[in-house]
């Protein structure tokens, strides 16, 4: 006679294996948007890895095609960590929290710019904001404005808004590209907010609590190069999980 825990213990191991095969092929099925034409894409050696290498790509004829020389960037002091892009998460994959000092994997859309120039060189279309005072970037889990951009009408003046204030007079941030991790409109709370590319410190001898940094003016040719209208994407992988996915993909 068959037991009752015998069935469903089948039961539970049909259950994973579904739910195992299903994911397996959600990732799998993953390619690049066809409308996207830009990208970045930035390869380090490990999921340990602080650092990165970094190479601008624009298709052309449906082929993507380097764009100059590759460049280093520094990541989170802790690595890299599976993030909340447009790519799939592998089932079973740890993911970003907030304050874990790794910088999300995958594949991500690109946002606007923040920094402290009244302008600077950049894509007509390209959203730019001179940071003042009153920008807040929300990086408290419990607020419905986690992982946005709050402008206040007044100065900030509770300890809540002062933490939550753009960095100001610091030259690791006078130039920030929003990369959307966790962005809005599906943000989750605990799940890892403000992500950019940033000018890193120290030369790039300094890791980061989960940002891509590097040179100004890297960065800033960078952001020159970036058209909206090519929904530019930006790709974080460790070396090996770039050659998996490099093919079912469609990476460059």
């Amino acid at each position: 006679m068959i037991s009752r825990h015998w069935i469903y213990n089948k039961r539970r191991m049909f259950r994973w294996f579904v739910l195992f095969f299903a994911s397996l092929v959600s990732v799998c099925a993953f390619e690049l948007p066809a409308s996207s034409s830009q990208c970045l894409v930035g390869i380090a050696d490990t999921w340990n890895s602080s650092s990165a290498t970094l190479q601008f790509y624009q298709k052309s004829s449906g082929q993507w095609k380097p764009e100059g020389p590759a460049w280093r960037a520094r990541l989170g002091k802790s690595g890299l960590i599976w993030g909340s892009g447009i790519s799939p998460v592998p089932s079973g994959a740890i993911t970003k929290k907030e304050g874990d000092m790794r910088s999300p994997a995958g594949v991500f859309n690109l946002g606007g710019v923040w920094g402290y120039d009244a302008s600077i060189r950049k894509n007509p279309k390209l959203f730019y904001r001179k940071v003042t005072s009153r920008d807040l970037w929300v990086e408290d889990p419990a607020s419905p404005q986690y992982n946005r951009n709050v402008i206040l009408d007044h100065e900030p003046s509770t300890p809540w808004e002062k933490k939550q204030q753009m960095k100001q007079n610091d030259p690791a941030h006078a130039l920030k590209l929003f990369i959307a991790h966790n962005a809005p409109p599906k943000v989750v709370p605990n799940a890892g907010s403000s992500i950019f590319f940033h000018i890193w410190r120290g030369g790039g001898t300094i890791t980061t609590a989960g940002c891509t940094t590097m040179d100004e003016a890297k960065l800033r040719a960078l952001i020159a190069s970036i058209d909206p209208a090519r929904q530019p994407l930006y790709i974080l992988l460790p070396k090996a999980d770039y050659e998996k996915y490099r093919g079912p993909w469609k990476l460059p």
